[in-house]
């Protein structure tokens, strides 16, 4: 009764049941929208079982079903993470004696990571010469500011630009530390300002808006970019590793890692190793440097 035993204050509830209400914990809508999927994967597996009944053998055979399914490592350790979040939140309530993810280890998932694609610079003159008017924007905006596609340069506001002192306001994010001000150099205003008179200033206060709806932002560009790949003669890559070729080429121009992840929306340096990854330009300076020198 006092508490000392850490004894359940009643019957653990559903999992289910329980995953509701945990659901409602979470105050960004993007992580509600992502912890829902991982929900939906874990209630299809674990079923009507209590929170008590969750054993790490349950864990387990959910994770061999899984992959057993196809599904990659990354995408079940994120269904992990999740689970894991809730039974330590769930164990912090006295709703269960202890969390079985004591006895639980997370998938390798390394060797199967996918390897960013790392746009060269001929690449990228193919690409603009390409690019339909949105993409050209939209590429250049990613390789000049790092800015994720779809939660950040997708959904900007004309308002967020400010072409009197060049930067950039980002208001919604993935993360907080995503919420940020960007500097703009003076290739990605001209851009910007290409872009906006094409559309014309009051076409939609949405910078990539939905041409049929400009009340809305554009959702995707998945078909245009793979019809741009395709007409600049490249291997299909996604538009996220432009955001990795904006990251490698600041780290190997010099730029503190410290200002690289306050630009790209990072809290931490220690992410920098996944984004960035030496092409072959820097490569060849280097050695040039070194035969140089002597």
């Amino acid at each position: 009764r006092e508490g000392r035993l850490r004894l359940t204050k009643s019957k653990p509830p559903l999992f289910d049941d329980y995953a509701q209400r945990f659901l409602l914990t979470i105050q960004h809508p993007n992580t509600q929208k992502r912890y829902r999927s991982s929900i939906r994967n874990l209630d299809m597996s674990i079923g009507k079982i209590r929170l008590s009944d969750i054993t790490s053998d349950v864990i387990e055979d959910f994770k061999e079903k899984r992959l057993s399914d196809g599904v990659r490592t990354a995408t079940v350790n994120r269904d992990l993470a999740v689970l894991r979040r809730m039974m330590t939140l769930a164990e912090r309530k006295l709703l269960i004696n202890e969390s079985p993810f004591r006895n639980v280890e997370f998938l390798e998932e390394r060797k199967q990571r996918r390897r960013p694609h790392i746009l060269t610079f001929e690449e990228e003159d193919r690409l603009i010469a390409a690019a339909m008017p949105h993409i050209r924007a939209l590429t250049v905006l990613i390789l000049e500011t790092g800015m994720r596609s779809r939660r950040e340069a997708l959904s900007m506001l004309w308002s967020n630009v400010d072409f009197v002192k060049d930067l950039i306001y980002v208001r919604e994010s993935k993360t907080r530390a995503g919420e940020r001000t960007i500097p703009i150099s003076r290739r990605c205003k001209t851009e910007l300002l290409r872009w906006r008179n094409f559309l014309g200033p009051e076409f939609s206060s949405y910078v990539f808006p939905n041409m049929r709806m400009p009340a809305k932002p554009l959702s995707d560009v998945r078909r245009s970019w793979a019809k741009t790949l395709e007409d600049a003669g490249l291997q299909y890559f996604r538009i996220y590793d432009l955001r990795h070729t904006a990251c490698s080429r600041r780290i190997h121009a010099g730029v503190s890692p410290i200002f690289v992840a306050q630009i790209i929306g990072h809290s931490s340096v220690s992410i920098l190793s996944t984004y960035s990854r030496a092409i072959d330009e820097f490569k060849r300076d280097a050695i040039h440097k070194l035969v140089w020198r002597v």
